[in-house]
């Protein structure tokens, strides 16, 4: 087989990438329309991505976010999102760069994606693999394999907005 000198495996990343940061700006703009919020893991360990000691100590590899009822402050750039959230009642800000999401997902209409969060760092260092087209989850499908969001003492009251697991939105057969 050829060599895939055109890398069409980040063209497609990338653009999938656009449809986040479209989603995201439109967002910023206008709040959450509907239904709609979104569950959106990420690489703590990427290049740019800013946040506190304290939840990097947490997370130290992966951490999902939500957002739901309550965020603050998102902004959007072509490179990163920069977003207000609390986490077990203290108010964090956290900077994530595009290139560090591994999965985007709207329960409310069953889409999501998921990202091979290597192939950026091959284009970067011009390497020919890993060649992995990210996942893509539409109405009737079932969703992609998102790690479970951050949930905070469990046992405990917690201010702000409630953290749950993805299949607390599974419809029932």
């Amino acid at each position: 087989m050829a060599d895939d000198l055109i890398r069409y495996d980040v063209l497609v990343q990338d653009a999938l990438r656009g449809v986040v940061r479209k989603v995201l700006r439109e967002v910023a703009d206008s709040d959450l329309p509907g239904e709609h919020h979104f569950y959106i893991a990420f690489d703590t360990t990427a290049p740019g991505v800013r946040m506190s000691s304290r939840l990097r100590q947490q997370h130290p590899e992966e951490m999902t976010v939500v957002l739901q009822h309550q965020f603050w402050d998102l902004s959007v750039t072509d490179h990163a999102f920069e977003v207000g959230l609390s986490f077990g009642g203290v108010p964090e800000r956290l900077l994530i760069p595009f290139a560090a999401i591994k999965g985007f997902f709207d329960p409310s209409v069953q889409f999501g994606l998921q990202f091979d969060s290597g192939a950026a760092a091959a284009k970067a260092d011009g390497e020919s693999e890993p060649r992995s087209v990210p996942a893509l989850a539409t109405a009737g499908d079932s969703e992609p394999a998102l790690p479970d969001p951050v949930v905070e003492d469990e046992d405990e009251p917690r201010e702000g907005a409630e953290v749950v697991s993805l299949d607390a939105f599974r419809k029932k057969p």
